[in-house]
């Protein structure tokens, strides 16, 4: 997969490629990380990207043309089915369900905005997709697009150690993970569930799908009222 990032702050983005899982994916060629910066493709002196808005009201307006040659440059390394989402609370709110579905895409636009927002023309014309991470303000996209590569880049064969694991977390089946322990067996006095020392694999994860279903129920009642209409 080649991913590229439309962002006044590559830094942010490339630091990512430095850690975890994202690395290992980058070293072993899964993916390509790149960044396109709005600022090289303006004009004038002070490489501004941003005006009022027209209408008047607070903040500046991310402007048309630097953004649609950005994204024109990072077009023409990738193919032409590439896929440019924009990272806005105006957005579909991300789920894993959408992360599942974008890791099989082969290249990715990710373009993270900034000040109040940009011109709507960009949006028309150039955006095929808008994703917010939740109901709250960011000061720009680029922690988003950080959280959406991760969670693409787990999903794609060999990012992983174990191909498995990303099948058996929070979210895959429409609830929260179960617990996790691991050795000593006691620690301040409390000890690991017997369920999970006695080697009945049937019985375990009959467990962890009970203790799923209680942990969806108390922190998230919504999640298990969605699962229970599917």
């Amino acid at each position: 997969m080649k991913i590229n990032v439309v962002t006044l702050f590559p830094d942010m983005i490339t630091n990512i490629s430095e850690y975890g899982i994202v690395r290992r994916a980058k070293e072993k060629e899964i993916i390509s990380l790149d960044t396109t910066n709005p600022r090289d493709f303006t004009s004038d002196n002070y490489k501004k990207v941003d005006d009022r808005p027209y209408g008047g009201g607070p903040g500046m307006v991310m402007k048309y043309e630097p953004l649609k040659k950005a994204i024109n440059s990072a077009k023409s390394n990738l193919t032409d089915n590439s896929h440019v989402i924009l990272l806005s609370p105006q957005g579909v709110k991300y789920d894993q369900k959408i992360a599942r579905r974008l890791s099989t895409l082969s290249d990715i636009i990710l373009v993270s905005g900034r000040y109040e927002g940009i011109d709507q023309r960009l949006i028309d014309k150039h955006i095929d997709e808008e994703i917010s991470l939740g109901d709250y303000i960011l000061s720009g996209g680029e922690i988003a697009a950080m959280s959406v590569i991760d969670s693409i880049v787990r999903l794609l064969p060999g990012s992983l150690g174990d191909n498995e694991s990303s099948k058996d977390e929070s979210f895959e089946d429409g609830l929260l993970e179960y617990p996790h322990y691991t050795r000593p067996e006691m620690v301040d006095g409390m000890k690991c569930p017997e369920i999970l020392l006695s080697g009945n694999h049937k019985a375990i994860k009959q467990w962890r799908k009970k203790q799923s279903m209680i942990s969806t129920s108390r922190n998230r009642p919504d999640l298990l009222k969605k699962f229970s209409k599917e």
